[in-house]
C-alpha cells in the first residue's frame, strides 16, 4: 500500500508539472491540442476526448507533455492564428515555457507546509549524536581518551557531527595502516627523522646494520570531511600516496621500536612513509552535563574501530504557528534545495560516478518504505523535495527539457528572430534521445539496486 501511495504522489508530481504548461497556455488564449501523461514512446494505454483537447496515457510513464498546433505540420489552424504558441510575445511563451517548474516550486512549497501544519514539526535534516555504550578492549586509546557513556559527540577531527554517516567515515577511514598517506605527513615526518638522524640524506639507501632512531611521537594524518561530504552531498576521497607492499613489510619491521637497525633496502623517506601510515588520531569534542570538553586522542585500529556504540536523535523544526510553518518550511526546502544543487554540480564534475544515478523506480521503492517506517508526512515531505528536484532538473538549458525551449527563446531576444525551426527540430531530437538513453541507463541503476537490496 505504501509503495501505491508513492506512485500517486509522483503522479501527482507529473500532473502539476503540465498542468503548470497547460493553465499557462489557456491563459494566454494558446490553443492546447494534446495533454499526455507519460512519453509517447511504446503503446497508447488509454486516450480521450475532452472538449478539443485530446488526453492520453501512455505505456512510458516516466514523464508528460502538453501539445500544441505549432508541434503538428498538419494542423488546420492558420499559421498566423493567434491562437498559435509561436504568435504569441516572446515573454508570454516564456511564462508558458517555464510555468511547469514554477508549478513544482510551488506544489513543494504546499507540500511541506502542510506536514508542517499537520505534524506542527519538521525534520532539521541534523540528528544528535550520542556515545550509547563503550565496549572497546581495555587496552584501547579510548579509555584513556576521557570519553564516558551518554556524551554527545559535538565534533571529530574538526567536523561537526549531525549525522552518523560523517562520524563513522572520519573513523573509518582514521584506521590504523590504512595504506593512503598525504604527502605533507610524510614530509613533516621525514622532518623528524632528519632532526634525530641528520647524516642521512631523503632518498639514500640506509646501509644495512646502521640504527637510525624514530621519533616517538610520529605526525599522523587527521582525517575530516568538509560540510558537503558530511551530509552525503558528495563523496568522501582520502587524497595521498597509497602504502605499497614493499612500504607494508617496513611497517612490521619496525613497529613497537624507537630504533631501527637497517636491512639495506629503505631509505629515509620510505621509513616517514612507514611511521606516517601508523595510527591517525581522531580528536571528538563532547557535550556532557551542558558543558563543552576536548577529549584526548582516539587511535581506531586497523579495521576502523574504536569500541563504541552509537545512538541519535533527529533534532525538529518546531512549526506551532504560522510565522513558524512560513519560515520552518522555507527552510526545509532552501536546505534541501541546496543539497541538490551542489550533488548536481558533484555528477556532472565526475565526483559523484553515474552508476549512484536513480530514478522512479528506486525513488518510489525508498518513498514506499519511508511510508512504512516514518508514516504518510515522510512520504509527503519526500514527494516535495522530488517536485523541487524535477524543477531544477527542468529547468537546465538542455534542448529536449523546458530550460532548452528557455535558451531558445533568449536567443531569439537576442537575434531578433525566432530560431530556425528545423535546427531546434534536430538539436531537440538528438537531446530527447540522448534523455531516453539516459532514463533506460537510470532504470538499470534502480533494478540492479533493487535486486542487490
Amino acid at each position: 500500500m505504501s509503495i501505491v501511495i508513492m506512485i500517486i504522489l509522483l503522479s501527482i508530481l507529473i500532473l502539476v508539472h503540465e498542468a503548470g504548461h497547460f493553465l499557462a497556455a489557456r491563459a494566454f488564449g494558446i490553443k492546447v491540442d494534446k495533454f499526455g501523461f507519460g512519453l509517447p514512446i511504446g503503446p497508447t494505454l488509454y486516450k480521450t476526448k475532452i472538449g478539443d483537447i485530446e488526453v492520453l496515457v501512455h505505456a512510458f510513464l516516466l514523464g508528460g507533455y502538453v501539445s500544441f498546433p505549432d508541434d503538428d505540420k498538419d494542423c488546420a489552424l492558420p499559421l498566423d492564428s493567434e491562437e498559435r504558441f509561436i504568435n504569441k510575445p516572446v515573454w508570454q511563451r516564456l511564462i508558458v515555457v517555464t510555468a511547469g517548474v514554477i508549478a513544482n516550486v510551488v506544489c513543494a512549497i504546499a507540500l511541506v507546509m502542510l506536514v508542517a501544519v499537520w505534524t506542527h514539526r519538521l525534520p532539521s535534516g541534523n540528528y544528535k549524536v550520542y556515545a550509547a555504550e563503550i565496549s572497546a578492549p581495555k587496552n584501547a586509546s579510548i579509555w584513556e581518551s576521557g570519553l564516558k557513556k551518554g556524551d554527545r559527540i559535538l565534533n571529530a577531527n574538526g567536523c561537526d557531527i549531525n549525522n552518523i554517516y560523517s562520524l563513522q567515515t572520519i573513523i573509518k577511514n582514521s584506521a590504523k595502516n590504512n595504506g593512503v598517506v598525504t604527502i605533507a605527513t610524510i614530509d613533516k615526518n621525514f622532518n623528524k627523522l632528519k632532526a634525530l638522524n641528520p647524516g642521512l640524506s631523503k632518498d639514500e639507501t640506509i646501509p644495512a646494520g646502521i640504527a637510525i632512531r624514530l621519533p616517538e611521537t610520529p605526525e599522523g594524518d587527521v582525517i575530516t570531511m568538509d560540510k558537503y561530504a558530511a551530509k552525503g552531498a558528495k563523496y568522501f576521497k582520502k587524497e595521498g600516496v597509497t602504502i605499497d607492499e614493499h612500504i607494508k613489510a617496513l611497517e612490521k619491521l619496525i613497529e613497537g621500536k624507537t630504533v631501527y637497525t637497517s636491512t639495506g633496502e629503505y631509505s629515509m623517506y620510505d621509513v616517514a612513509k612507514a611511521i606516517s601510515n601508523d595510527v591517525h588520531p581522531v580528536n571528538f569534542i563532547v557535550e556532557r552535563g551542558g558543558k563543552t570538553i576536548e577529549l584526548k586522542p582516539i587511535y581506531p585500529d586497523e579495521s576502523g574501530v574504536i569500541g563504541i556504540a552509537l545512538a541519535y536523535e533527529q533534532t525538529m523544526i518546531q512549526t506551532n504557528s504560522l510565522p513558524s510553518v512560513v519560515k520552518g518550511s522555507c527552510k526545509y526546502l532552501w536546505d534541501n534545495t541546496y543539497l541538490m544543487m551542489y550533488s548536481l554540480g558533484q555528477l556532472f564534475t565526475g565526483n559523484i560516478p553515474l552508476k549512484d544515478m536513480h530514478g522512479v523506480v528506486a525513488i518510489t521503492k525508498i518513498g514506499g518504505d519511508m511510508i512504512e517506517k516514518s508514516g504518510k508526512s515522510s512520504g509527503i515531505l519526500l514527494a516535495a523535495l522530488i517536485s523541487i528536484n524535477l524543477a531544477i532538473l527542468n529547468i537546465l538549458p538542455i534542448p529536449a527539457l523546458d530550460g532548452g525551449h528557455v535558451l531558445f527563446l533568449i536567443i531569439e531576444k537576442i537575434i531578433g528572430r525566432p530560431v530556425d525551426e528545423r535546427v531546434i527540430e534536430i538539436i531537440s531530437s538528438v537531446f530527447f534521445s540522448l534523455l531516453i538513453i539516459l532514463m533506460i541507463f537510470v532504470l538499470f541503476n534502480d533494478i540492479t539496486l533493487l535486486i542487490r537490496k
